[in-house]
């Protein structure tokens, strides 16, 4: 897992930025295991409630949200919509029935009416949809290296930071385009 760097995103996206992180593409590792794990990780970012534990079902549906916004990450990183991560958050839009609140102190606030893990992945959604609004998650992305895919938080000057860690995957990408290259250039010879 690349080491952070830079800039930490505000907390409400650090937690979006450590959800999608639970699945390590580089290394195969999975933080989401079981439902144990991903009760866990939800416990630890204050996203647990009364709920009855987390069923299989509930983890793969965790899992494919996850891996959805890892797509809409890479999307701010300059690729392609995925028809299919808008699906699957829409799905859980819906699961999660999010709703707006209005508060009396003239405050709205995005709010899931599901309880149990719709309400948690609800919660994640309605800190997506804040950050869509107060311009943060564009920073939010997914690195551009296909083998890593890690999410992090771009707070370079320029907004254009394609790697995790320039010292891991931009490396790695570079030398790896230089070989191409040579390759290219000795069979033209």
């Amino acid at each position: 897992m690349p080491a952070e760097s830079r800039t930490a995103p505000p907390p409400a996206l650090e937690t979006i930025r450590s959800f999608i992180n639970t699945g390590d593409l580089d290394t195969g590792e999975e933080h989401l295991a079981d439902p144990a794990a991903l009760a866990q990780w939800l416990e630890q970012h204050g996203l647990a409630d009364a709920a009855p534990a987390p069923s299989a079902a509930d983890l793969t549906r965790a899992v494919q949200l996850r891996e959805a916004l890892r797509a809409l990450a890479a999307h701010n990183a300059g690729e392609p919509a995925s028809a299919d991560a808008l699906a699957a958050v829409e799905q859980q839009r819906k699961r999660s029935r999010l709703g707006v609140v209005f508060g009396a102190d003239g405050s709205a606030s995005i709010v899931p009416e599901a309880a149990g893990i719709d309400a948690a992945l609800g919660e994640l959604l309605a800190i997506v949809a804040t950050a869509m609004h107060d311009g943060t998650w564009p920073r939010l992305k997914a690195c551009a290296d296909p083998t890593c895919r890690w999410a992090f938080y771009d707070s370079s000057r320029s907004h254009r930071r394609a790697w995790c860690s320039m010292e891991v995957c931009g490396n790695r990408n570079k030398v790896r385009a230089y070989r191409e290259r040579q390759r290219a250039d000795d069979g033209d010879g």
